[in-house]
């Protein structure tokens, strides 16, 4: 053959590979609303900057008829191109190919890419769309899985990864996403769950649809497995665009700071009056985020899933940051199981990969009840105290309004070593609420009076005065600085220029042992 001849036959099977597992799949995906492997990443990427590796590879099973069922790639494509300028490895499955299913060459495959994002220090995305394990395969398969999980823990913390849900993803499959950093689930098309309804009808007798098992509105709001929620797979790659500019492409780089869009002298009147002076009135604290922030910068994460706390990322002057908030305005802001894990996850992504934490702090404490504590809210909410001690990187925090007992303690207080601690004034800092502590501190006292409800009264607040005020923490130093709020924004980037270079020490250690 001569040169122009190889080249055809070349173009001719990378046309053959384009198909995946052939034009009546790829029609059957599309009738189903859904992209192919393929578009999903030339969706997700910069325009023609997709670089395929490893397009050729396939398996090397005969069983079950298997030996006819070869398909150039197998069932996933994986390499590396851009979003935004940046470089990213990136992976999806290829439903029109056996389903997607798992098999041998899929691990490979995306072990391989693995490999390549660690030792290039880029973000890793996969784009999950399959049926499972490739059964024909038996341990081969299984085996595929452990290395591909035991890879998704090697990267934890070194470089970001992102899980994409285009599809369904079922049994071992789960893990994989859940081992990332970030899961973000498309409406009526993705589903996540160890073992289908019929599996689930057969040994519990439990009848559910695959939608009320595992779609995303339970994954996003119920088991919080779901960080972020899109309307259709167009909006969950432009999502995660937008998630990946406020992230750096590993933990050796700082977050990508942009120009500053907004005044970092701004201050917004507003806050002045915004948090009610009575402690049992409720307020919206995003609208708190959304003064202080870069206008428009702010990006929750777990938005639907435990609503007593907000996290997600904000930018200061330009400057990237993750934000962690009490949000009154749901049961007063308490700290439950849910609210625990969430916070405590997300300190934890910020400090691994150089992203300054911001605390905004009002709540009452943590949630009572017996089955709080059968649950383990001990455990689950020492999980914050860990983690922000454990956190390095600049820590502010403000105490905005309650900040009671051990969750004021846990809530980035200055003695687990919170850089900088701010308060307004109208910060509550106490062990509990007046109410409840006039109740026990003057129990007896009110027993001997002749008007207990008048008594009470001046002993509450007798309590206010002493213990309802910022000043007397700020005279002891738990408090560095009281701020009417319009200052808050400039105080807190000013501080962050303080920081920026931040350097802290900690013990020799293989690692710590965080409650589970």
């Amino acid at each position: 053959m001569d040169h122009q001849a190889l080249i055809a036959e070349l173009k001719e099977k990378r046309k053959s590979i384009a198909q995946g597992g052939g034009e009546k799949r790829i029609e059957a995906q599309h009738a189903k609303g859904k992209l192919t492997a393929r578009e999903r990443i030339n969706l997700l990427l910069d325009e023609g900057s997709f670089q395929e590796i490893d397009a050729y590879w396939t398996h090397r099973h005969v069983d079950f008829g298997m030996d006819q069922k070869r398909y150039p790639g197998d069932s996933v494509v994986v390499g590396f191109g851009k979003i935004d300028g940046r470089m990213v490895a990136v992976y999806a499955q290829d439903f029109t190919v056996l389903g997607g299913s798992f098999s041998e060459v899929q691990g490979q495959k995306i072990g391989k890419v693995l490999d390549l994002a660690l030792d290039a220090g880029v973000p890793v995305i996969g784009i999950m769309d399959s049926v499972g394990a490739r059964i024909q395969e038996g341990v081969y398969s299984l085996a595929a899985y452990s290395e591909l999980f035991w890879r998704n823990t090697q990267a934890s913390g070194v470089v970001p990864q992102i899980s994409v849900m285009a599809g369904p993803c079922a049994g071992g499959s789960v893990y994989a996403p859940g081992l990332t950093d970030f899961v973000v689930m498309t409406e009526g098309v993705s589903q996540m769950f160890i073992t289908g309804p019929k599996v689930i009808e057969t040994v519990t007798r439990e009848k559910v649809d695959i939608e009320a098992l595992g779609g995303a509105a339970v994954h996003s709001a119920k088991s919080g497995v779901a960080h972020f929620v899109a309307p259709d797979e167009p909006a969950a790659y432009q999502l995660t665009r937008q998630l990946l500019s406020y992230l750096p492409s590993n933990n050796a780089e700082a977050p990508p700071a942009i120009p500053p869009q907004d005044d970092p002298w701004r201050q917004d009147e507003a806050l002045n009056t915004l948090v009610p002076t009575d402690p049992s009135e409720a307020y919206d604290m995003r609208a708190v985020i959304e003064r202080i922030f870069d206008l428009g910068s702010f990006m929750p994460v777990h938005e639907r899933f435990a609503t007593t706390a907000i996290v997600g990322f904000a930018r200061l002057h330009g400057q990237p940051v993750g934000v962690i908030a009490n949000q009154p305005l749901v049961r007063a802001g308490v700290l439950d199981i849910d609210a625990s894990d969430k916070i405590a996850r997300f300190i934890r992504f910020c400090d691994a990969f150089n992203l300054p934490l911001i605390s905004l702090i009002d709540t009452p404490g943590f949630m009572p009840g017996v089955l709080q504590e059968h649950g383990g809210i001990i455990r689950h909410g020492a999980k914050i105290v860990y983690a922000y001690s454990e956190a390095t990187v600049p820590k502010l925090a403000v105490i905005v309004r309650k900040a009671y007992g051990g969750a004021y303690i846990v809530m980035s207080s200055k003695y687990i070593r919170t850089d900088l601690v701010y308060a307004w004034p109208t910060a509550e800092i106490a062990v509990m609420g007046a109410d409840g502590a006039v109740n026990i501190l003057y129990a007896k006292d009110l027993k001997g009076v002749e008007n207990p409800a008048e008594a009470r009264q001046q002993f509450v607040a007798e309590f206010k005065e002493k213990f309802s005020k910022p000043y007397t923490a700020a005279a002891s130093g738990h408090v560095d600085d009281v701020l009417i709020p319009a200052e808050t924004r400039p105080r807190l980037i000013a501080a962050l220029e303080l920081l920026k270079d931040k350097r802290a020490q900690t013990r020799p250690k293989k690692h710590g042992n965080i409650p589970l």
